[in-house]
């Protein structure tokens, strides 16, 4: 290596650096293409030197940015390309354990997690949030101002052990889409110690739990509530989280809430069996088991 830094005229120092600067870049970009495709959704016509604005990327000025949008088929007058993740070098895929998974039968064996972006005047933020198929409950969710891992899914992960308490060697599958903060390393270190599964779908067609609670707590709590600071957004957020987990009943959970559901699980008073493989044929839609001691 000594010969081919001598050759090329540059430094060891100033190799790494050069190096540490694509990573950086390479990962902004990953996070970025899902909120990419979410603002494409909600503003058909907004050009991408807009979402630059809105976005402010770190590692990209206007026009790599600009480049970046128009690469991925983000550019306002073509139509028909369709939007596509990039399995670039270095970048760690992971299979869809969804489609391995036959049923459930408890809290803590599949979570779901994305993270969507809230339009705060003229401001972008962004919200993670972690959910327990099995009970519907909110484990754990962020908010940030940035999309680095340290900001979005690493802090709502981290709520969401505690909260759980969950043990070492759990075998709980976190379903996600491609997002970059959903393989950088600090994330892939906090999986692996507690043995969390990573798991991933191509599209949001493969997350739709994650996405529908995503709509949910948007618009039917934090858009009504019309914040108007990021601080009276992250009060709100708690709120509605709150709310959601312990006071909205819901019609798959025999009316309970979330919160009740889990309760009358731990108590030996309820049993459930979700079937989750959509390959698996069901002949007919199953029922709560309520057992009264």
């Amino acid at each position: 290596m000594k010969d081919l830094y001598d050759t090329s005229g540059i430094s060891k120092q100033s190799f790494h650096q050069l190096m540490d600067r694509r990573y950086a870049r390479l990962e902004e970009q990953m996070q970025l293409l899902p909120i990419l495709k979410q603002l494409r959704e909600n503003h058909p016509s907004m050009s991408s030197r807009v979402f630059y604005i809105k976005l402010k990327p770190k590692t990209m000025g206007r026009d790599l940015f600009e480049a970046f949008c128009f690469e991925h088929g983000y550019k306002v007058d073509i139509r028909t390309r369709s939007y596509r993740t990039t399995n670039s070098t270095g970048v760690n895929r992971f299979p869809n354990l969804q489609l391995e998974t036959d049923e459930l039968t408890d809290t803590n064996q599949l979570w779901v997690s994305d993270i969507t972006y809230f339009d705060l005047g003229d401001q972008v933020v962004y919200i993670t949030l972690i959910l327990d198929i099995y009970n519907r409950e909110l484990v754990g969710h962020a908010l940030s101002q940035h999309l680095d891992t340290e900001s979005t899914t690493l802090v709502a992960l981290q709520m969401a052990i505690r909260n759980r308490k969950l043990p070492k060697e759990s075998r709980l599958i976190l379903h996600s889409d491609g997002g970059g903060q959903y393989y950088s390393k600090l994330f892939l270190l906090l999986t692996k110690a507690y043995g969390i599964r990573n798991s991933m779908g191509k599209t949001a067609y493969e997350n739709p739990h994650a996405e529908r609670i995503n709509g949910t707590i948007k618009n039917q709590y934090l858009k009504p509530w019309h914040p108007l600071s990021y601080q009276e957004l992250g009060q709100m957020l708690i709120k509605a989280v709150y709310l959601y987990n312990n006071e909205r009943p819901h019609q798959s959970l025999a009316g309970y809430t979330p919160v009740e559901f889990k309760q009358l699980k731990d108590d030996g008073l309820l049993t459930k069996v979700w079937v989750i493989n959509k390959k698996k044929k069901v002949t007919k839609k199953e029922k709560v088991n309520i057992n009264i001691i």
